[in-house]
């Protein structure tokens, strides 16, 4: 086949893919999609875009192959990593140049608003110190079922331990933990991600620790494995990720928190951070917490016992018996003119983590919460984006 013929494959590498689901999300044309062991770009798909490569924690998106035939769907999810480059004649087509390049991510990314930027005021994040070849070595300090023992829902909540290894987290970012062992393939797991639960200073304040939020997934690998770990247990980490979904520091800034089930994670790290640092901080935090039944839902004793002058909480509970079901998005209506002055404040950020359907519920509510207070959701909430005061990360 001559050089004229080759075309450029968009790839993911599969060594370094950390299945976050952040290119998938990303994608507007749906080019991108996974199965158990990998994520993969329809080549008859991708129109070359490139939304999805900012986004992107590790790097793993950004993969530009030349190829005589395009490698199919089947051939990528086979990979354990990516085939070799081929070597085309003199006269193939170049690969565009660093700047050319640079150019079309940041037209991409300005049009469309899906690079996301964090909040003004947060912190700093370190990104990407330790990986799947050099990762950090963690002691479990402890490992606590935080549902009841009757509750379909098994969800822990698990600590642990650096010790001398510098591992410095930010509340709002994720760590990957990777399962020991391989697959029915003979790979080895796949790393899975997880977000940290505790706020900067550690779950238990000035020590070199973390904690995450985690539910037991019938034939999950990974979930299974975090949950069965026991006090001081080694556990390999990768990470941290994340530079966007980050708390705001200043003390004016209002956090308006909705989640359901793990989704709760980066919450309360955001809601500790700030009962332990930030007691004098005049924003608001008004949080929207939704599970089957109180018995179902993480942290719930704890959360009940945090003062109102810390934080707003309001509870949708969608299974209790002789009760009607209600949602985060029902809560929300109930709460219409507090949220609505909320969100006409500059100092106001809007965060959403949980499962993916309740966010076509939160953007509803939303819509009519704002429309009947003379506030346009829509143009809005594109302000907060561009802003860095309105992220979502569900799975």
């Amino acid at each position: 086949m001559n050089a004229t013929t080759m075309k450029r494959q968009h790839l993911i590498d599969p060594a370094i893919c950390i299945r976050c689901n952040t290119c998938e999300d990303t994608c507007p044309i749906d080019a991108i999609t996974h199965d158990a062991n990998n994520y993969v770009v329809d080549f008859d798909k991708c129109e070359e875009c490139r939304l999805c490569v900012s986004p992107c924690p590790t790097g793993a998106i950004d993969n530009w192959h030349l190829v005589s035939r395009p490698w199919t769907l089947e051939e990528q999810f086979s990979w354990d990593d990516l085939p070799p480059q081929e070597t085309p004649s003199a006269d193939a087509p170049a690969e565009p140049e660093p700047g050319e390049v640079a150019a079309i991510r940041e037209v991409a990314t300005s049009a469309t608003g899906s690079r996301l930027p964090p909040p003004f005021s947060a912190a700093h994040p370190y990104v990407n110190l330790y990986t799947r070849e050099r990762p950090a070595v963690a002691r479990v300090a402890g490992n606590y079922r935080i549902t009841d023992a009757a509750a379909e829902s098994d969800i822990h909540h698990i600590v642990l331990d650096f010790g001398h290894q510098a591992f410095p987290v930010l509340e709002g970012q994720s760590i990957g933990i990777i399962p020991p062992g391989e697959d029915a393939r003979g790979r080895p797991h796949m790393m899975r991600l997880y977000s940290v639960a505790s706020p900067r200073d550690g779950e238990r304040p000035d020590h070199n620790n973390l904690s995450l939020t985690v539910k037991r997934v019938a034939g999950g690998v990974a979930s299974n494995y975090v949950c069965d770990l026991k006090k001081d247990d080694t556990v390999q980490v990768t990470g941290p990720f994340g530079d966007a979904f980050l708390m705001p520091n200043h003390r004016e800034a209002n956090i308006v928190m909705i989640c359901t089930g793990t989704g709760a994670a980066p919450f309360r790290a955001f809601t500790e951070r700030r009962r332990r640092a930030m007691r004098d901080a005049t924003g608001k935090l008004m949080l929207f917490f939704g599970a089957r039944t109180a018995g179902e839902l993480p942290y719930f004793g704890p959360l009940t016992k945090l003062p109102a002058s810390l934080i707003d909480t309001n509870l949708a509970f969608s299974r209790v018996p002789g009760e009607p079901k209600h949602y985060v998005q029902d809560r929300m209506r109930q709460r219409a003119d507090d949220l609505a002055a909320l969100l006409a404040s500059e100092h106001t950020f809007v965060f959403i983590c949980g499962l993916k359907g309740m966010e076509q519920g939160c953007d509803e509510a939303l819509v009519e919460i704002c429309r009947d207070r003379g506030l346009d959701w829509p143009a809005l909430q594109a302000e907060m984006r561009r802003q860095g005061r309105f992220h979502v990360e569900t799975y």
